[in-house]
């Protein structure tokens, strides 16, 4: 589970400004404090720079959770995934997100803003935020995927 205590980081491209908006609103409305990494707009522009800078801050610390929206959430969470201990997961239902997060510890979520709906896509939000990670055989597989 990820305390609310700690900034939750947001980040889009054009594709997904629309559905980052209505998520980041809901999460505000029910304590959580959200850093939004942007894009401001539904103009075009390219994932990875609002990607890395969120994904950065995790590998460092800077914030604990993120999550991460473009059209399909591949080329998001593949960015994303770049950066050192960063677990990224594309996630579209909320029992994927909750096996992510107990099996694979990740610690951000990509969400497919062209293929998911709103009410899918806060649900799984929820899902991902107030679920644990289970360690145990599961632990050993992680410390296995830093290079």
């Amino acid at each position: 589970m990820f305390d609310k205590n700690f900034p939750l980081g947001m980040a889009c491209d054009h594709a997904g400004f629309e559905l980052k908006e209505y998520i980041k609103k809901e999460l505000v409305s029910r304590g959580y404090e959200v850093k939004d990494y942007g894009t401001h707009s539904g103009e075009s522009v390219d994932y990875p720079d609002y990607a890395h800078p969120l994904a950065a801050d995790v590998s460092e610390g800077k914030i604990k959770a993120g999550i991460l929206i473009c059209g399909t959430g591949n080329g998001i969470s593949m960015t994303a995934n770049k950066h050192k201990d960063v677990r990224c997961a594309l996630c579209w239902e909320p029992e994927i997100a909750k096996l992510a997060r107990q099996h694979n510890d990740a610690n951000i979520l990509a969400l497919p803003g062209r293929y998911i709906s709103p009410e899918k896509a806060l649900e799984t939000v929820f899902v991902f935020l107030e679920t644990g990670f289970e360690g145990g055989r599961h632990q050993r597989r992680i410390d296995k995927i830093n290079l």
